[in-house]
């Protein structure tokens, strides 16, 4: 800061010093009003260039994993109406061994074993209907062909997981459709019994892949949960201003704005001083 000389008035120092502080008081002022205003430390990458890159990749980072647990819900519905198709045919399955069970007693007549027979065609038709009807996006997922699907689960290009349902659920594929259970007499009624029993067998396993798969994404939902309030955390540190501290700054520059608006007027006075040594001549 240059010396004032008062005894020079072309030239007012301490006017242009008083100016001066002035000017980088009013700019601080501004940027701690900006921030007040914005809610943000940095407003331009001019501002913090480092910061400004730092928080813009975590806020990629977290805008991506909000978009993979997205992915991850998607993920988890699919399953439940993969699941609940599942477990429809696995009750099917089992009143069709309680029908099979009666029909291998040999106290039923003929006209009894041909009702039982009718219930259980009626039966394999309703999982086939069941196989059909359970779709996601118009993609069948319980007849064998919803195989090597691919689930972006996470933000990186490798965060991925393979799934697929292989298992053919139609009644054929199965083992149990009209021509496969014949019940007209108890010894081809046990055999019937033996292959509903192997589709139960089958269709537990399909559950046990599901909800195995069904696990996995909510641990996974899990933790995408927490890194995103982390990365938040730290894009809101970084980019984010503190109000309270703003707030401060800013009175703080208030006052001196004032201060310096006051200082800058009298040293705009100050070389009328020199008027004293004119009149004393």
């Amino acid at each position: 800061m240059a010396n004032a000389d008062l005894t020079r008035i072309n030239t007012n120092i301490a006017a242009l010093n008083a100016l001066n502080a002035l000017r980088e008081v009013n700019a601080k002022l501004a940027l701690h009003q900006l921030r007040l205003a914005t809610g943000r430390r940095i407003n331009s990458a001019a501002d913090d260039p480092a910061g400004m890159t730092f928080a813009k990749k975590l806020d990629s980072r977290a805008r991506g994993l909000a978009v993979a647990r997205d992915n991850i819900g998607d993920v988890q519905n699919l399953l439940s109406v993969a699941e609940g198709g599942i477990q429809n045919i696995s009750e099917i399955l089992i009143t069709m061994k309680e029908k099979i069970l009666q029909a291998a007693n040999d106290t039923l007549g003929s006209s009894e074993r041909a009702a039982v027979e009718a219930q259980l065609d009626d039966l394999a038709a309703e999982i086939d209907q069941i196989v059909q009807s359970t779709t996601w996006g118009g993609v069948s997922l319980l007849d064998g062909t919803y195989t090597s699907k691919q689930f972006q689960v996470g933000e990186q290009s490798t965060d991925t997981l393979s799934f697929s349902i292989s298992q053919d659920h139609r009644a054929s594929a199965l083992g149990v459709a009209d021509s496969d259970l014949d019940v007209s007499t108890a010894t081809l009624a046990s055999a019937a019994l033996a292959a509903v029993n192997s589709a139960i067998n089958t269709v537990n396993s399909s559950l046990q892949s599901i909800g195995s798969a069904s696990a996995r994404m909510q641990i996974k939902e899990a933790n995408i949960s927490v890194a995103i309030t982390n990365v938040m955390a730290s894009y809101s540190r970084i980019y984010n201003a503190d109000m309270a501290m703003e707030q401060l700054e800013a009175t703080k520059y208030l006052v001196l704005q004032q201060t310096a608006t006051a200082m800058l007027a009298q040293a705009n006075l100050a070389p009328q001083t020199i008027l004293t040594l004119i009149r004393g001549v």
